[in-house]
């Protein structure tokens, strides 16, 4: 069994996070190691982290001196890593028990260097909101829409390196990454199996519409280098495509 690394930022989600590393504590995939980065500077949840980190011997609590941002977080998480692997899973988010056994076993079976899979997304309660579809992604199919969860993502550790991090966005970070990946004419794989339900929060810097916005302009200008025309129009693309998954 490769060692596989799980990378989980902390911010104020005392809610949800206990049931989250339960469910990675409960994978039937035993050899992980586990990065909580704590990532709030006020400090107010620690000693809560502090126990949950206790929890198993394969925890690591890497704790900020500031509030970074998610994306910053992972990365430190990474730079920190033993594994072969790297799996992402948000704090408020949940595996089902299978999800490191099937996906690591699909990827060495066909060679992958990075795959998602399908995923629920679900409400603060719990509940089933709707699902999504894992599909095969390119850079150009990329550029129009962004169906990746991100605690449905696996790669091999040696797929990230120099600039092929996580960028400083408070929203879309993943998004960045995952096209700088497919730019190198790196492939996304899908797996269409459900092994992940992604929870959508009302107060989640990932539900602000203005905050996104800014940061999918950004995306296309910044960080992929086009034109202020060309960025606006990929970023009107980007959000009609959004538009009609809900």
């Amino acid at each position: 069994m490769d060692l596989v690394s799980v990378i989980t930022p902390y911010f104020q989600k005392k809610e949800f996070f206990e049931k989250t590393i339960r469910s990675i504590l409960n994978q039937t995939y035993s050899n992980f190691e586990i990065f909580i980065v704590y990532d709030d500077e006020s400090k107010s949840d620690l000693d809560f982290v502090k126990k949950i980190s206790e929890l198993d011997s394969r925890i690591n609590l890497i704790i900020n001196d500031q509030n970074l941002g998610a994306g910053q977080s992972r990365n430190k998480g990474i730079k920190s890593s033993n594994g072969e692997y790297i799996a992402f899973i948000d704090a408020d988010d949940l595996w089902h028990e299978d999800k490191l056994l099937t996906q690591i076993k699909f990827m060495q079976f066909n060679n992958y260097y990075i795959s998602h899979t399908s995923y629920d997304i679900i409400n603060e309660k719990g509940d089933k909101i709707s699902p999504r579809k894992a599909q095969n992604l390119t850079f150009d199919k990329l550029l129009k829409a962004c169906d990746i969860g991100l605690s449905t993502v696996i790669l091999k550790k040696n797929l990230l390196n120099g600039d092929i991090l996580f960028p400083e966005l408070k929203t879309k970070e993943d998004y960045v990454l995952w096209l700088k990946i497919t730019r190198e004419g790196q492939k996304i794989f899908a797996l269409d199996k459900t092994l992940t339900k992604w929870r959508k929060c009302r107060f989640s810097l990932s539900s602000s519409v203005i905050r996104k916005l800014i940061d999918g302009y950004n995306v296309y200008r910044n960080y992929l280098g086009f034109n202020p025309i060309k960025s606006f129009y990929n970023l009107i693309i980007l959000s009609i495509n959004y538009l009609r998954k809900k």
